[in-house]
C-alpha cells in the first residue's frame, strides 16, 4: 500500500506551467516533497502529480477557473515519484507574461478537516464518473 507524505507546515511547493499545463518551474521543496529531480518535471504536464483518487471535475473546474482569468483553490492529493502521495492546500493563478499566459501554483499544508471534507467529496464525485 502506498504511503502518504505529510507536508511540513514550512514547506511552499511552487510551480508554473505553460497554457497547455506543461511544467516550466518548479521549485526545490516540490522536487523533494514529489521525488522529481527538477529535470524530470520541467517540460512534463503537471498531470504527471495526478493521484488516480482525484476525480476528473476538480480538475475540469480549475481549468475553467483559470482559463477565464480567476484564481482557483482547493484540496489536491498528489502523487509522488515513487507512488506514495500528499496533500496539499493548492491555490493556482493566471499571469501573462512576455512567452505568453501561464499558470502559477502555490502549494501548502492542509488541515486533517479540509482532508477528511475533500475525501468524502472526491469519493462521491469519483462514484459520479462511473
Amino acid at each position: 500500500m502506498n504511503s502518504e507524505k505529510q507536508l511540513p507546515k514550512n514547506i511552499m511547493i511552487v510551480s508554473e506551467t505553460d497554457a497547455k499545463g506543461n511544467i516550466t518551474y518548479a521549485n526545490n521543496d516540490f522536487c523533494k516533497i514529489a521525488g522529481f529531480t527538477k529535470e524530470e518535471l520541467i517540460g512534463q504536464p503537471h498531470n504527471i502529480l495526478r493521484h488516480s483518487d482525484m476525480p476528473k471535475a476538480a480538475f475540469k473546474q480549475l481549468w475553467e477557473s483559470v482559463q477565464n482569468g480567476k484564481t482557483w483553490n482547493g484540496i489536491v492529493k498528489n502523487r509522488c515519484k515513487d507512488n506514495d502521495y500528499y496533500w496539499v492546500n493548492a491555490t493556482v493563478y493566471p499571469v501573462q507574461k512576455a512567452e505568453g499566459k501561464r499558470y502559477i501554483s502555490v502549494r501548502v499544508k492542509t488541515t486533517q478537516d479540509e482532508v477528511q471534507n475533500a475525501i468524502k467529496l472526491y469519493k462521491q464525485l469519483k462514484q459520479e464518473e462511473k
